[in-house]
């Protein structure tokens, strides 16, 4: 949720006007990088994450557009079909290659035993984007769409227990940086003046693409609270340096929204538990297990629950681009 206080009106964005506050943002992020591994922030050492997790996903096409360019060509479309636009890039796989290099995250059982187990996550060094390397735009997305192509490429959404695993792990914390609370905060252009922000730090601190980061985005994430509310996205996180999140885990919204503090971070459909290769949809119905994943113990039937969600989001854009073009087939 957007702080109380970020209530003004948001000025005319100007990329210099956050070139301006780089030393500031270099100074307070100082403060709060936590650095697991080699301080060069360099890409992530990458273990059992090998290539071939993310290899069903399609080669970005020659001619695909970068980041700023797709950006001006949703500016002035209306919701669905931008999103209907967005979810076709993702598809085709107009994605940058650094996203393709997936890290490793060990997490722990919340109580330690004699029959603990060790289990490690695959997860995208950053949130889903569309462009290049050299152009790209993090991308705000609904559950729905996310969900259709994790579903086709191997991969699934983080519950709130990985994306503080995640953060605890990462090699950079970014500073979150809320935009003032507005009806615009949905639109592209605020989503280019925060990915703009994110840039800045980013090349302030000299991150390489493929270092583990976190603290840019909230993540949209699983939990059992969709079973209730399947009408409705989950989100949650966006920590402070201390590790505490801006959004603790939240349906308010519902299924259609996303603004551009949302992120979507990609995570492997295979995890590793005791260096064995498992779905990780059966981990997370295995209730001796599913603890180690999810701070609610078992998701039970979690791939019905993702297909319910993914449906019924994917009808309704379907019918809403029907009826504002009813020529189209």
């Amino acid at each position: 949720m957007i702080p109380a206080y970020c209530d003004t009106q948001l000025p005319p964005f100007d990329p210099r006007d956050a070139m301006l506050n780089r030393t500031q943002m270099w100074i307070a992020a100082l403060a709060v990088i936590v650095s697991t591994w080699d301080s060069t922030h360099a890409a992530a050492p990458r273990g059992p994450c090998v290539d071939s997790l993310t290899q069903a996903m399609p080669a970005r096409p020659a001619h695909a557009p970068g980041g700023r360019a797709f950006a001006a060509e949703i500016r002035d479309l209306v919701d669905d079909e931008r999103e209907a636009r967005i979810r076709h890039e993702l598809m085709t796989g107009n994605i940058p290659d650094f996203l393709r290099r997936f890290v490793p995250i060990r997490l722990q059982p919340p109580i330690s035993t004699a029959a603990s187990h060790d289990i490690i996550i695959c997860a995208a060094p950053d949130y889903l984007a569309i462009g290049s390397d050299d152009d790209f735009l993090l991308m705000p997305v609904r559950l729905a769409t996310v969900l259709s192509m994790a579903s086709v490429y191997g991969f699934t959404l983080p519950t709130p227990r990985m994306v503080d695993a995640i953060y605890a792990q990462a090699a950079v914390h970014f500073v979150p940086q809320p935009l003032p609370a507005s009806s615009e905060m949905r639109s592209t252009d605020y989503s280019l003046r925060h990915n703009e922000l994110v840039g800045v730090q980013r090349a302030s601190l000299g991150v390489s693409l493929g270092a583990l980061i976190a603290g840019d985005k909230k993540d949209l994430v699983l939990t059992n609270r969709l079973r209730s509310y399947p009408d409705r996205v989950a989100i949650y996180g966006w920590h402070w340096a201390e590790g505490k999140p801006i959004q603790p885990l939240s349906t308010v919204h519902g299924w259609r929204y996303a603004d551009y503090s949302h992120g979507a971070r990609l995570i492997s459909a295979q995890v590793f538990v005791d260096g064995k290769p498992r779905s990780i949809f059966d981990v997370i119905e295995d209730n001796r297990l599913a603890g180690t994943l999810s701070d609610e113990g078992a998701i039970v039937n979690v791939l019905r629950l993702i297909e319910t969600l993914e449906d019924r989001a994917g009808l309704a854009i379907a019918a809403a681009l029907h009826n504002s073009h009813p020529g189209r087939h």
